[in-house]
């Protein structure tokens, strides 16, 4: 009850301080600029955005189509007649001579010609809507019927070849031959329910649409669509809508990274330092009222937009995920301008993990490893299992935890005001989770901790190299999971070494080598076999995680790279670690390729 009540305590002087954190002069003028931001938000709404205005100037000769253009603002429309037009056509982005549409050689010109295209395309389609007889208008319409898919693509997604080879004879159909019926001309709908749905697609072309083309039509009560306005089915509106809810989560994470950097830089930390109160209460104190700020977000969100509660499930453990980079990023930095700089390369790879993956809904499991899929999903009306939310959400989980736990090991005096460089103070923060008196087994612990930080790095890079063509992007995933691999393994010994560099006798580095490839070994296989065993079904997958049978290989290769790495730290000294983590990744790139060749024959 003691640490409950201490807890409520921080929080509450926590929201205090942020709200009195501004002085008497700026609170007038922040209020000021909040009203003038609300407005401005307003008048968006009501006019629209007009930063494109006159972007485009274009010559014609029919007075019909300069009006029709006229209406589109991002045009700025000259009539002129045909000598004076031709005479001046290199003054504009694009003429239109006699019918005839001449684009400027140019990006603008070329660009300005396809804008037209559009806008004439829904001029025409909105004189063909206003027809008596609309089937005249339009002879051919589609009966829109969603199946779910039974194909099994565990073929294609394990690499397996399964087209027909060349010259392969055409299969001979068996069994009775059944005669199939000519479908009715007539509609289940009236023409003017298809006149309805016609005008509500013809009033969605927002500006938005009118640059993807990918926005998903509307829902009008009718299965029966014309081609032109069939869609990708690319969740494109759902991952704008996802956008909405991940900003505010991060930019609120943001208010706690500076309120631990605030404390740092003013010192007003040591007052709870010496307070009687633990680290994991003034961490939790602290962040709770952050916590319940991103839940109240979410949940609004959810209630305004009417989507399912269960949206938020998948929202929890990104949430703690970014307090939890908040509050080392925080921690570690000296400075605002380090601070800055860590927080936007964590918020461009956060941000790349979590959407990237989740453009892929529906089409390969690798968008399962993004928490934002199951989002993207629930928001699409398809159900998720158990298993898939253990899958999409389990590093965050992980990482997150750990992280926790390294901020409250290090939530002391010595490490918050330490002037020390920042990969220095990384290392301290690294080094506080080693004992002098169970190295061992503290080097075993802290490897098979870093296993959801290697997974995450790793996911990332596949990520990236999943577009790039084959081999290509086979082979950088090779490189660069390796690579990833010996430079986690190589923390815990670079950390040992510069701490006490006459430690490392050949004795000890072959036990501080054997306990980081068991740790790392033994956390890589249970994160892997519990949570990703989906994920190695993908030929990408398969690339990472293709040691799971006989577990003495894997064993072997980390030790000799963990020791490749130690022995070049003492021969050489610091100075050698670079070149020593290059050899341990060519050892392993080697032992990689090795098993995908012997499997390929």
């Amino acid at each position: 009850m003691g640490t409950f009540a201490d807890i409520v305590t921080i929080a509450k002087w926590e929201i205090r301080r942020t709200l009195t954190q501004m002085s008497k002069d700026t609170l007038p003028l922040a209020i000021v600029l909040f009203a003038a931001l609300v407005l401005v938000m307003g008048f968006t709404a009501q006019s629209g955005m007009h930063l494109q205005d006159g972007m485009y100037t274009i010559g014609v000769d029919d007075p019909t189509l300069a009006q029709v253009l006229a209406s589109d603002t991002r045009f700025t429309v000259y009539e002129l007649d045909d000598a004076t037009l031709w005479n001046n056509r290199q003054a504009f982005d694009l003429v239109i001579y006699r019918g005839t549409a001449l684009p400027a050689t140019t990006e603008r010109g070329r660009a300005a010609q396809k804008t037209v295209q559009r806008d004439y395309g829904q001029y025409t389609a909105s004189v063909y809507n206003r027809q008596e007889d609309l089937f005249a208008a339009y002879p051919l319409w589609i009966d829109i019927q969603t199946v779910k898919s039974e194909l099994d693509f565990t073929a294609t997604q394990s690499g397996q070849y399964i087209s027909a080879r060349p010259g392969a004879a055409a299969p001979e159909p068996e069994g009775d031959l059944l005669d199939v019926p000519t479908p009715s001309p007539t509609l289940a709908v009236t023409s003017e329910e298809l006149r309805t749905s016609l005008a509500e697609t013809e009033s969605s072309n927002s500006q938005l649409s009118r640059y993807t083309e990918m926005l998903s039509s509307s829902d009008t009560g009718t299965t029966f669509k014309t081609p032109s306005q069939l869609s990708p089915p690319l969740p494109f509106d759902s991952i704008i809508l996802i956008f909405i809810f991940i900003f505010p989560l991060y930019f609120s994470s943001q208010f706690f990274m500076m309120s631990i950097m605030n404390e740092r830089i003013e010192r007003k930390g040591e007052l709870l330092l010496s307070t009687p109160v633990s680290a994991p209460a003034i961490i939790v104190g602290k962040m709770l009222p952050y916590l319940i700020l991103m839940l109240a977000i979410s949940a609004g969100l959810t209630v305004y937009i009417g989507a399912p509660v269960s949206i938020i499930l998948p929202l929890i453990p990104v949430i703690l995920f970014f307090l939890a980079n908040a509050l080392i990023i925080g921690m570690v930095s000296r400075s605002f301008k380090e601070l800055s700089f860590i927080s936007i390369f964590f918020s461009t790879i956060a941000t790349s993990y979590l959407f990237f993956p989740s453009i892929f809904a529906n089409v390969h499991v690798i968008s399962l490893i993004s928490p934002l899929t199951l989002i993207v999903l629930t928001l699409q009306g398809t159900a998720y299992t158990a298993t898939d939310y253990l899958f999409s959400t389990a590093l965050f989980w992980l990482t997150a935890g750990v992280l926790f736990y390294v901020g409250i090991r290090n939530f002391s005096e010595e490490r918050l005001f330490s002037e020390h460089g920042l990969l220095t103070r990384i290392r301290e923060f690294v080094g506080s989770s080693l004992s002098e008196k169970h190295t061992f087994a503290s080097l075993f612990l802290l490897n098979g901790f870093a296993i959801p930080f290697v997974f995450m790095a790793q996911m990332m890079c596949l990520v990236v190299f999943f577009n790039l063509p084959m081999p290509f992007s086979l082979i950088l995933l090779i490189l660069f999971g390796a690579e990833i691999e010996e430079m986690a393994k190589a923390v815990g010994i670079y950390t040992l070494y510069a701490r006490d560099p006459s430690f490392f006798s050949w004795r000890n580095l072959l036990l501080a080598s054997g306990a980081t490839a068991l740790g790392f070994l033994a956390g890589e296989k249970l994160l892997l076999f519990a949570t990703l065993a989906e994920i190695t079904e993908s030929v990408f997958g398969s690339i990472l995680f293709l040691s799971l049978g006989m577990l003495w290989l894997p064993l072997f290769l980390h030790f000799t790279a963990v020791c490749v790495v130690a022995t070049c730290l003492k021969l050489g000294g610091r100075k050698w670690l670079v070149p020593g983590l290059v050899l341990a990744t060519v050892i392993h790139c080697l032992y990689n390729l090795y098993f995908i060749l012997g499997w390929l024959t």
